[in-house]
C-alpha cells in the first residue's frame, strides 16, 4: 500500500508572528498551523536569538506540528540576492525527499515573498498559502505561469545580479544626463541643480518616494569641486533612535554595549564631500538640535568622546514630508529648516511629468538589458505602453522600474504585452485622507477636490435614506432637497 506523500510547510518567522506573544493574535504563522495540518513544518528567520526561542516554545504550545527552525543570515531583509540563495538552498534540501510542498507567503518582508513566488513558479511547484486577519487562512492561487524561457535563467542569475537587476538606486558616477526627461519643469529642475552644484550651498529635495531625490544629489555631487571626495547616503528614517548620534557623530571604543572600536559617523566619513541625508524629516527634534549644533560650527563630538572633531561636508536633503508643516506644528526646528533650505529642489511626481512617461519606460527598459543578456531585447507592445501611460505610478519612477523588470521576466518573447504588465503591476488602495494631503506649493485644482468630497458624502447620504433626497439634505445639514439637488448640479453628482 502506497503512503502518501508528507505534507511539508515552508515560511519565514516574520514580526507579526513574534508580536504575538505580546498577544497581539496568533500572527500568520501560527494560524496556518492552527487552520491546516502538516506533517512537517520548516521555518527560517533572521531575527536574534533572544527574540526567536520564546516564541518557538510559545509556538509549540500553541500548535501540534512538528517543526524546525532555521537560522539564516541575510545583511538586510531587503536583500533580493541573499534571500534567493537561501530559500533556494532549503527548498532543494526539502523537496529531495519528495514531499507535497506547500509555502506560506505572509510572514516577512516584500522581497521574501517575491522570491517565494518565483521559486515556487518555477524550480519548486508547490501549493501557496496566505493568512490575514481579513480573510483569515486561505489556499491561493498565482494567476500566471512564468515563461519556459525564464525559468533556465532564474536557475542560472547569480545572487548579485538578482540584486543588481531589483534595485533602482542612482549610479554612483550618476550625472545630469542620466536624468532622462522631456518635461519643461523637470528640465528647469536640472537647471537649477546644475547652477546649484557649483555653491557651496545646502539642498533640500522635496518629492514623493522614487521620484529621483538621490539621483539629483549624486549629480550634483558629481558636477560639483567635491566630485573627487566622499559621496555618503544615508536614509535618517532607517536608523534606530537609540543609535542615530553614533551613526551621525560616529563613536568611541566603550562608549556603549558592542562598541569594540573607534568607529567614524557619516559626517567624518564624508570628509571633504558630500553627505545625503535622505527622509531629513524623520529626524527627532532632540537630534535635530545636535544636527544645528554641527552645520554651524563645523564640529561634532563622537559618542563617547571628549574631543571636538572639525568637519567639512557639503549637506545634501531630502523628504517627502511637507518640512513647512512640521515647522508649523512644532515638529520640525525652524532654525534648522532654514539651515538647510537654501537651494530648494521640488521634484514633481512622474504623473505630472507630461511627456516622460513613454521616454523613461524605454530606458529604463533598455537599462536592465544592458545588465543583463536575457533582457537585451526586450520591448514594450504598444497596448502595454498605454496602460503605462494611464496608470498613476504612485510608487514613480522606482515603481516603473520593478514593473518593467517584472513584465520583461515574465514575458515570453521579445515583446512586453498588455498581459505581460498588467500581471507585473501592484493595484495600491487609496488613502482615505489623500484629498486633505496634497502638496498645494505643486499646484491643486480645489473645486475638483470639493466636487470629490462632496459627492463621496452626498451618494452616501442617498444609499442611507434609501435614495430620498429630503432625508439625505437632513443628513448632510442642508437646508433642503433643493440645496441637495443644486450642489449635485454643481459638481456633476448623478
Amino acid at each position: 500500500m502506497n503512503r502518501a506523500k508528507p505534507r511539508v510547510l515552508i515560511s519565514w518567522i516574520g514580526r507579526n508572528d513574534l508580536n504575538a506573544l505580546d498577544g497581539n493574535g496568533l500572527g500568520p504563522l501560527a494560524s496556518t498551523l492552527t487552520a491546516v495540518e502538516f506533517d512537517r513544518v520548516e521555518l527560517l528567520y533572521n531575527y536574534p536569538e533572544d527574540e526567536v526561542k520564546p516564541y518557538l516554545v510559545w509556538l509549540a504550545e500553541k500548535v501540534n506540528a512538528d517543526f524546525q527552525a532555521h537560522a539564516v543570515s541575510l545583511s538586510s531583509p531587503v536583500n533580493l540576492g541573499e534571500i534567493y540563495q537561501q530559500a533556494d538552498s532549503h527548498l532543494a534540501r526539502i523537496t529531495s525527499s519528495g514531499p507535497e510542498l506547500s509555502i506560506l507567503l505572509s510572514p516577512g518582508t516584500p522581497a521574501m515573498q517575491a522570491v517565494w513566488i518565483l521559486l515556487g513558479k518555477t524550480r519548486y511547484p508547490c501549493q501557496f498559502y496566505q493568512s490575514s486577519l481579513e480573510q483569515g487562512v486561505q489556499k491561493i492561487e498565482i494567476p500566471f505561469e512564468l515563461s519556459v524561457e525564464y525559468v533556465p535563467a532564474a536557475s542560472g542569475l547569480s545572487a548579485t545580479k538578482i540584486s543588481q537587476l531589483a534595485e533602482a538606486n542612482a549610479p554612483i558616477n550618476a550625472a545630469f544626463d542620466n536624468i532622462v526627461t522631456r518635461n519643461p519643469r523637470m528640465q528647469t529642475l536640472k537647471a537649477q541643480a546644475q547652477i546649484l552644484a557649483q555653491r557651496e550651498v545646502p539642498v533640500l529635495i522635496y518629492g514623493e518616494t522614487g521620484t529621483g531625490k538621490e539621483l539629483f544629489a549624486r549629480a550634483i555631487h558629481n558636477a560639483s569641486s567635491r566630485a573627487s571626495n566622499p559621496f555618503i547616503a544615508l536614509n535618517c528614517g532607517a536608523i534606530p533612535s537609540e543609535l542615530v548620534d553614533s551613526v551621525l557623530f560616529g563613536h568611541k571604543k566603550g562608549a556603549f554595549t558592542g562598541a569594540i572600536s573607534d568607529k567614524p559617523g557619516v559626517f567624518q566619513q564624508a570628509q571633504g564631500g558630500t553627505l545625503f541625508l535622505d527622509e531629513f524629516g524623520e529626524l527627532e527634534p532632540v537630534v535635530q538640535v545636535r544636527l544645528l549644533r554641527v552645520l554651524q560650527e563645523g564640529i561634532c563630538t563622537p559618542v563617547g568622546g571628549t574631543k571636538e572633531e572639525s568637519v567639512d561636508v557639503r549637506l545634501i536633503t531630502a523628504t517627502h514630508r511637507n518640512l513647512m508643516e512640521a515647522v508649523s506644528s512644532g515638529a520640525f526646528r525652524e532654525d534648522l529648516f532654514y539651515r538647510v533650505a537654501v537651494g530648494v529642489l521640488h521634484l514633481p511626481p512622474l504623473r505630472e511629468r507630461e511627456g516622460d512617461l513613454s521616454l523613461l519606460a524605454d530606458t529604463l527598459l533598455a537599462g536592465l538589458g544592458d545588465q543583463d543578456a536575457a533582457l537585451k531585447h526586450k520591448k514594450i507592445s504598444p497596448d502595454a505602453k498605454n496602460i503605462i501611460l494611464k496608470h498613476p505610478w504612485r510608487g514613480n519612477v522606482r515603481e516603473l522600474q520593478s514593473t518593467l523588470l517584472r513584465s520583461a521576466l515574465w514575458c515570453q518573447g521579445d515583446t512586453i504585452s498588455a498581459e505581460d504588465l498588467r500581471q507585473s503591476l501592484f493595484q495600491m488602495p487609496e488613502k482615505e485622507s489623500g484629498i486633505t494631503q496634497r502638496d498645494v506649493s505643486q499646484g491643486i485644482d480645489i473645486q475638483q477636490l470639493i466636487g470629490q468630497f462632496a459627492g463621496d458624502y452626498i451618494r452616501r447620504a442617498l444609499d442611507c435614506s434609501g435614495q430620498n433626497k429630503t432625508r439625505a439634505a437632513q443628513l448632510l445639514g442642508l437646508k433642503n432637497y433643493q440645496t441637495l439637488n443644486n450642489w449635485m448640479e454643481k459638481y456633476g453628482i448623478s
